[in-house]
């Protein structure tokens, strides 16, 4: 699998990311363990996980991992901070002390003491941005994280927060930006891609499958078996099973037809190969379905295909 580097930084990603955010919830130890295998065997070396994913239990499971399957410095892995569950409700808190604090309790659950990528999950209006990326400074500074990142930020949230960093060489820099990224959304592209374009900062695509309905699971109702079926998955998923997405899914599924491949491989390799973009994240229910996702590696979209898909995916 390509490596690429991460905008002016010195962090090579696999252009493909295993996302973990079922781990130890949806997806047993076992699984988790082939689907790692697969990756790592097709040349992946990133993991992307988060401090509340299955309220840290998917970083548990990773923590398992190492010394087992991978060596600890085989591998890339990032978590974020800032948002958790609360009654039942996900809340953002960007205040240092929250910060570093979910950080060190992520580093205790993944058995290691640093991780390669620590990431601000989101924006927090209601604290000061030079807090939250003081506490960039101390992972950084301390060997905590070897790079540091921000998510779910919008082009002038990312820009001001890139340049504060940047104002300062005793200061952590922000190596990337993360947000989703897909057919059925691309409101990024108006300033955040182009802002990591423009700062020289790496871009990871999450969702670039459009939360799964992409892959047209989903053009016929909702199979039992699904995400979408499922309670904690429904109201994430519910937003794109609209009209326009349904067209969207319609065209994919043609342009895949017509050229022979599933419409996985093509939604997910309209994103992959968007200029700017570092690596895009997927997920996987199943160690098969990881399996067919890898294996859209091997595809390139012609232009013209390409640019069919940008016409009729085109945000207003």
């Amino acid at each position: 699998m390509e490596l690429r580097r991460a905008g002016n930084s010195g962090l090579a990603l696999s252009r493909l990311g295993l996302g973990t955010m079922t781990w130890g919830r949806d997806t047993d130890t076992h699984e988790a363990a082939d689907q790692a295998r697969a990756f790592i065997e097709a040349g992946g070396n990133f993991f992307d996980c988060a401090s509340h994913y299955g309220d840290g239990d998917a970083e548990r499971v990773i923590g398992g991992l190492i010394g087992t399957l991978f060596k600890r410095d085989e591998v890339l892995i990032s978590t974020k901070a800032g948002s958790s569950y609360q009654n039942g409700s996900l809340v953002t808190d960007n205040s240092r002390t929250s910060l570093m604090s979910s950080l060190d309790k992520s580093l205790t659950r993944l058995g290691t003491n640093y991780v390669d990528i620590w990431f601000i999950q989101s924006w927090d209006p209601n604290s000061p941005l030079e807090d939250a990326l003081s506490a960039l400074d101390w992972a950084y500074t301390s060997g905590r994280a070897r790079y540091v990142g921000i998510s779910n930020f919008s082009g002038w949230q990312s820009a001001r927060a890139i340049s504060l960093q940047q104002a300062n060489s005793a200061k952590a820099p922000i190596a990337l930006l993360q947000n989703e990224l897909s057919l059925l959304n691309r409101s990024v592209e108006r300033d955040g891609l182009d802002c990591a374009r423009n700062l020289e900062t790496g871009f990871i695509a999450w969702s670039p499958l459009g939360r799964g309905v992409l892959t047209g699971k989903y053009r016929n109702g909702i199979p039992a078996d699904s995400r979408a079926a499922t309670p904690h998955f429904a109201p994430f998923i519910e937003p794109y099973l609209n009209d326009r997405s349904r067209r969207i899914v319609e065209a994919v599924s043609v342009a895949a037809q017509g050229l022979g491949y599933s419409p996985l491989e093509v939604a997910l390799a309209w994103v992959r190969d968007l200029p700017g973009v570092t690596s895009s994240v997927v997920g996987a229910r199943t160690c098969a379905q990881l399996q067919g996702i890898l294996a859209s590696e091997e595809i390139e979209l012609p232009e013209l295909m390409r640019s069919v898909l940008d016409e009729v995916s085109a945000t207003l």
